[in-house]
């Protein structure tokens, strides 16, 4: 795409935005990557060392050499999940603070979203900064779960009930939270307007929500570094950085909705 055209499918999407009533966003790993937290499903990421197959739920609650290696690994991403929210985070915010952003749907689980300031994120597969436990519920914030890790404990349990903890998070075979898709599905339905941000549309039934908003009339934008299933589906595609593409595009917007008033 030429930076002449680039422009002025900025433009057009800002257009969308403008117009309007109920705008959702739906990210993936390709707004994360530029704060530093690795795309797992790319070359080089964590799935290319490790079989995700392996990474099952079950496997988790079955087998104690698994939970420990879970563990581990847990301990050493923690500096990584201490990133800072970048200027697509920011934008996204930005659209809230102007009124255009109805909600967020998400698959990550770096809690970025929610640091940058947007108040409505729904969180498909979780979030990493939260601990678990799998028989009462309690949650634990992930500093406190860290300190005990670092301290020695391999395989911490929860300090209530002494039942069974897990990051926060939906692991492979891991039913998705009730509530959280049921919102999803609600706001999916009901926009006008869905902008998929850095996801391939790879991972179901998360990469159905543009489905069901295209279905109920909703114009459907996605931006994107490489191509997705859905490109065909919709109404404008931008293959770029979303870093690169949403802060002037929110700054297109302002300036609209400036001259509007």
């Amino acid at each position: 795409m030429s930076d002449k055209d680039l422009t002025k499918a900025i433009n057009n999407v800002a257009d969308c935005i403008v117009r309007s009533k109920r705008c959702v966003a739906f990210t993936g790993a390709g707004i994360s990557t530029a704060s530093g937290i690795p795309d797992f499903r790319s070359p080089g990421g964590i799935w290319d060392r490790f079989d995700p197959s392996e990474f099952t739920y079950q496997n988790f609650i079955s087998n104690e050499e698994h939970r420990r290696l879970r563990w581990r690994m847990f301990k050493e991403s923690t500096k990584t999940f201490r990133a800072s929210p970048n200027a697509a985070h920011i934008a996204l915010n930005d659209l809230e603070q102007l009124n255009k952003l109805e909600c967020v749907i998400t698959q990550n689980i770096d809690n970025l979203h929610r640091s940058a300031g947007n108040s409505k994120v729904i969180e498909l597969h979780g979030n990493a900064m939260w601990v678990k436990c799998l028989d009462c519920s309690a949650l634990f914030e992930r500093d406190e779960i860290q300190k005990r890790l670092e301290a020695g404990e391999e395989i911490p349990e929860c300090s209530a009930c002494g039942g069974m903890l897990k990051s926060a998070t939906i692991s492979f075979g891991q039913a998705m939270p009730e509530k959280e898709t049921r919102e999803a599905f609600e706001c999916s339905q009901s926009s006008d307007l869905f902008l998929v941000l850095g996801s391939s549309l790879a991972v179901q039934p998360a990469a159905s929500m543009p489905v069901y908003a295209k279905q109920a009339g909703a114009t459907l934008v996605i931006i994107n570094l490489s191509s997705t299933t859905l490109d065909q589906l919709a109404d404008i595609v931008i293959n770029a950085q979303v870093t690169d593409i949403l802060p002037p595009m929110v700054k297109r917007v302002r300036e609209k909705l400036k001259s509007d008033n």
